[in-house]
């Protein structure tokens, strides 16, 4: 396989022309030809104000047309792209334009007054120079691709055009794509998955439906309406879908597979039931590509928490019984920018380094078993975060939950709940008690949260997982109100 991400689109719009590309609800579709002409406008747009082979160049738009033809552009440039997310202010924005090196940001009128640096309006990157002549290898990197680590500044991977066309192809190849499919994404396009998806669309030649985010009532909707076929959900997303009231309409729908990360093996069954398809596991990261499918004809993983085999080119093992998920093969990330001793840390032993923990079920097959680092250490006890969340999710009244470690001079550490409510529960003492007797029910008294605090939402990573470290700001007092204590003076 020796292909780069310029050819895939050259040869989409050759193959699959007047078919459609791009379908942006609100905004516009385009077809593989309208896609290919329209990035040699944009790729000729950017060279003309000053972007050579090599630069970088950060995209920060919101999910419109705008990104995934800037990203290809970019592409075609010999450029490298730096996606950034839209919410990012301040701290964060400084530290991905800095650290990446970009040349210019692409952004909107609403957020170039938060870029510092050279910035291109989308909408005003026209005229008529021609696409420049450069020569694009698949050991080329096409992007910087940020990490959605939980804590600390996130580290650039560094992704090559074979990592996203070879993730493309198994992905391609693992929904067995057919002539009729629609794919249709929610995360924002700054996040890994809506760029493997449109490659995965250049690949199987049909539309990829882009939504302006993830909504847990408008979803399904959504899904209705544009005939989708195949999705792909992560992180908290399906347990806000289970949380919508059923309808009698769950059902109707086209949706032939559902690709997941690390849904509730108890609720496995129910989501299948109720909306009438099968939902896969697929486990990756943004520094591996995909590592572990599940075939779409077995059953036997419903409700196991299996997360299927390797992909050809991959090989997966745990470093114990059960132990740290180990990576190595292609695709892969070349390494981390401007991070040599991360690199070598994470491959280590010639094997990537998850930073999950993984056991093997009876057929032989790896199951999630949380992170390595997302712990709470009380007194002589180890306490999983994933553990405590999941049974504080199912109170009625918890739309999602964090657990986060906070420092205690008798225990060391103990756990404090962030808790986000459905619609219609009081964030007051009362709720926070009756959230903590439901834990107390259900887990050893050591894992029972010793302080909650209710908030409005949750900052997510790309991955759609809680970003912890925005939950601990320096110098605050983690105690203090609007914490709340629901365990005796003597149990915290």
């Amino acid at each position: 396989m020796s292909e780069t991400i310029p050819h895939l689109l050259r040869q989409a719009a050759d193959r699959h022309g007047r078919r459609e590309f791009l379908r942006f609800p609100g905004h516009l579709s385009l077809t593989f030809a309208d896609a290919d002409a329209a990035v040699d406008r944009l790729a000729g747009a950017l060279a003309a104000r000053g972007v050579r082979p090599g630069d970088r160049v950060a995209i920060m738009l919101d999910n419109v047309p705008g990104w995934p033809l800037t990203w290809l552009a970019t592409l075609r440039a010999g450029g490298v792209a730096v996606p950034v997310n839209v919410r990012y202010r301040a701290a964060d924005l400084r530290h991905v334009l800095r650290d990446s090196g970009a040349v210019a940001t692409v952004t909107s009128a609403e957020h170039a007054p938060h870029v510092p640096g050279t910035v291109h309006l989308f909408d005003a990157l026209d005229g008529d120079a021609p696409p420049p002549g450069v020569a694009v290898t698949p050991d080329d990197v096409a992007n910087f691709q940020y990490t959605s680590g939980t804590t600390g500044f996130p580290k650039a991977c560094l992704l090559t055009h074979d990592y996203w066309v070879r993730t493309a192809r198994i992905l391609a190849e693992a929904v067995r794509v057919r002539d009729d499919d629609v794919l249709m994404m929610a995360q924002a396009f700054s996040y890994m998955d809506p760029q493997w998806a449109t490659l995965v669309c250049l690949v199987g030649g049909i539309p990829l439906v882009v939504l302006p985010r993830f909504s847990a009532s408008g979803f399904w909707p959504a899904a209705r309406e544009h005939g989708a076929t195949l999705t792909y959900v992560l992180g908290t997303m399906p347990l806000l879908l289970h949380k919508q009231p059923p309808a009698p309409e769950d059902r109707a729908n086209r949706m032939r597979l559902v690709l997941c990360s690390g849904i509730r093996p108890g609720l496995h069954r129910e989501f299948e039931e109720r909306w009438g398809a099968p939902w896969r596991e697929l486990y990756g990261s943004t520094e591996t590509g995909p590592d572990l499918l599940v075939p779409i004809d077995d059953t036997e993983c419903v409700g196991t928490g299996a997360m299927g085999l390797p992909p050809p080119g991959k090989e997966v093992t745990l470093d114990e019984e059960t132990g740290e998920i180990l990576v190595r093969g292609v695709p892969m990330m070349k390494g981390y920018w401007n991070h040599p001793e991360a690199t070598a840390t994470a491959f280590r032993g010639g094997w990537y380094h998850t930073g999950d923990l993984g056991v093997r079920d009876a057929r032989g097959q790896i199951a999630h078993a949380g992170r390595i680092k997302d712990m709470v250490r009380r007194g002589g006890e180890n306490i999983s975060c994933a553990e405590v969340e999941s049974v504080l999710t199912q109170h009625p009244a918890v739309l999602q939950a964090a657990l986060v470690p906070i420092p205690d001079e008798l225990w060391g550490e103990l756990p404090k709940a962030f808790l986000q409510l459905r619609p219609g529960h009081a964030a007051d003492a009362a709720t926070a008690m009756s959230v903590a007797e439901h834990a107390r029910r259900r887990l050893a008294r050591f894992k029972v949260p010793a302080y909650v605090e209710f908030v409005e939402g949750f900052s997510l990573t790309p991955s759609a997982r809680i970003e912890k470290r925005h939950l601990l700001p320096p110098g605050r007092d983690q105690r203090a109100a609007p914490a709340i204590p629901v365990l005796p003076e003597e149990s915290r």
